[in-house]
């Protein structure tokens, strides 16, 4: 396409954290804020516990799993569960892009974790999940791989009878995909992924398995304070029932249990999983028919339906140097930036070059739709400039 598009994304935002707001959002939906309020007060207690909640009920969580709102987003989570639980036995890392790779570099340089096997994949792909030893060793892997756009189809890979604990950061799926929680013990992600909600908060989901290993296992490190979920033994129980452990922001939570009041009203887990499958569908059918892109995830089954990343394959880019390629594809980028028609969509530092378009429940799949011819111009007018 040569000629500008006619039409743009009424709302142009596809970054892949924060989010796109939910569908007429304003800030008037947050009058109801406890602002100026302690959060140790009856009124942000009980601001926190629905949030709580909530987050049980639109997730679908079992009613004996803990669920929690803790520091430093879904990285603070992560970080949490990992120095206070692992160490107890063996442990699998898993990491198929740049976050599980950083699960990876905490395990092994910080943690020092004696037996601490690496089981990796490159960009686009999983490894053979079958071949992890989910029975007798702790894993630590990512749901959703936000950087790579890459996701497990399912956790029937994981053990039913497993001995150890599973740790799953599940930030870039959780609300968009369906979570097999029987086989997981810690599930971490934050509000500002598929529900559009702000930073700095994450969640922390545990268990029964989970509670087990806090209880029994003390770790050789030592935790600073906003990691210690346990007192003598045994889990500080207020920690999931809206006592947080630092300061929350109080319009951080009202925006937070907007959303989730937002997501039960178009249909709860099955309504969000619908609308990101929708925009993800839409984006699908034009890379099928197009032939200089293509999806980065290998095989379908494993592709997200939120972080969606793309890569070109036009001979003339795929020809240039790394450095070039990327060059090309922040040419694209900057090219629907400037446009106002698509923001926030280029790939992650550390990926391959190409784009990354945020599908998750917020994102409408008419704005999706209205990108595609702008991705299309922006493509021809970069690729002109090579010849």
């Amino acid at each position: 396409m040569t000629t500008k598009p006619a039409a743009r994304p009424r709302v142009p935002n596809f970054s892949s954290g924060p989010c796109a707001k939910r569908p007429g959002w304003s800030l008037k939906a947050l009058n109801d804020a406890a602002l100026g309020r302690s959060h140790r007060a009856k009124i942000g207690k009980a601001k926190l516990k629905q949030a709580i909640d909530l987050t049980r009920a639109v997730l679908q969580v079992p009613a004996d799993y803990r669920i929690g709102i803790v520091p430093a987003s879904d990285t603070g989570a992560v970080e949490m569960a990992m120095w206070t639980m692992l160490g107890a036995r063996p442990v699998t890392m898993l990491a198929w892009e740049s976050f599980g790779e950083g699960w990876v570099t905490d395990a092994v340089k910080q943690l020092k974790l004696q037996d601490c096997e690496i089981v990796g994949a490159p960009y686009g792909e999983l490894p053979n999940l079958k071949k992890v030893d989910t029975k007798t060793r702790d894993v630590v892997f990512t749901w959703n791989g936000t950087t790579s756009g890459v996701r497990v189809p399912d956790a029937d890979w994981i053990a039913a009878d497993r001995e150890g604990i599973t740790i799953c950061d599940a930030t870039s799926a959780a609300f968009a995909q369906r979570l097999d929680w029987p086989k997981l013990d810690v599930v971490t992600f934050s509000w500002q992924k598929v529900l559009g909600g702000e930073a700095a908060h994450g969640m922390l989901i545990l268990s029964p398995r989970a509670v087990a290993r806090l209880e029994s296992f003390k770790p050789d490190r030592a935790l600073p304070k906003i990691f210690r979920l346990t007192s003598n033994g045994k889990l500080i129980e207020g920690i999931f029932q809206g006592e947080t452990i630092n300061t929350p922001s109080m319009l951080c939570v009202e925006d937070y249990i907007d959303a989730l009041l937002w997501a039960q009203k178009v249909g709860g887990l099955d309504g969000l999983v619908k609308r990101a499958d929708a925009n993800t569908r839409a984006l699908a059918s034009w890379v099928k028919n197009t032939p200089w892109i293509d999806f980065l995830a290998v095989k379908p089954k494993t592709r997200s339906n939120t972080s969606v990343c793309l890569k070109f394959t036009d001979p003339k880019v795929t020809a240039l140097p790394p450095e070039k390629q990327a060059d090309f594809a922040k040419g694209v980028v900057a090219t629907l930036e400037d446009e106002g028609a698509g923001l926030d969509l280029g790939h992650y530092r550390d990926a391959p070059p190409g784009l990354r378009i945020w599908c998750g429940a917020t994102v409408q799949a008419r704005d999706v739709k209205a990108l595609i011819p702008w991705i299309e111009y922006a493509f021809a007018k970069e690729r002109a400039k090579l010849g």
